[in-house]
């Protein structure tokens, strides 16, 4: 059987809206993306393919106290309200403690620019391969 978002939200169930918030969000921008559970990463991720690191451009993790949306290619992308977290080479996020923040016009311009993102960089990688 495959995991599925419901094995997501069992992990910290006090989250159920907040996850429900950026899957609607997620959906509503990218119809067509991929989603997949993962619950040995305790993540559900969305992409343009399967494959997390490749393919993936966001993820959405819950702690005890928070979800993080995670942004694969969070560093490439831009930020202008400051949100992204993170010091990696590539990951960034954002640190999400209620529903509503989900609906900020700032937070949907970073999942539509993450998917541009990831769309330039797999034509990219497709070109020179």
């Amino acid at each position: 059987m495959q995991p599925e978002f419901r094995d997501i939200v069992a992990l910290q169930p006090q989250h159920a809206a907040l996850l429900e918030a950026i899957r609607s969000l997620v959906l509503r921008l990218h119809p067509d993306g991929v989603e997949v559970s993962r619950p040995g990463d305790r993540a559900v991720s969305w992409g343009l393919g399967p494959r997390k690191m490749s393919e993936a451009y966001a993820d959405a993790m819950p702690f005890r106290a928070h979800v993080n949306l995670g942004f694969y290619r969070g560093a490439h992308l831009p930020d202008p309200d400051g949100l992204l977290k993170g010091t990696g080479k590539a990951l960034r996020h954002v640190s999400l403690r209620h529903a509503e923040e989900v609906g900020s016009p700032a937070l949907a311009s970073l999942v539509a620019e993450a998917i541009e993102e990831q769309k330039r960089f797999l034509a990219a990688r497709a070109e020179g391969a």
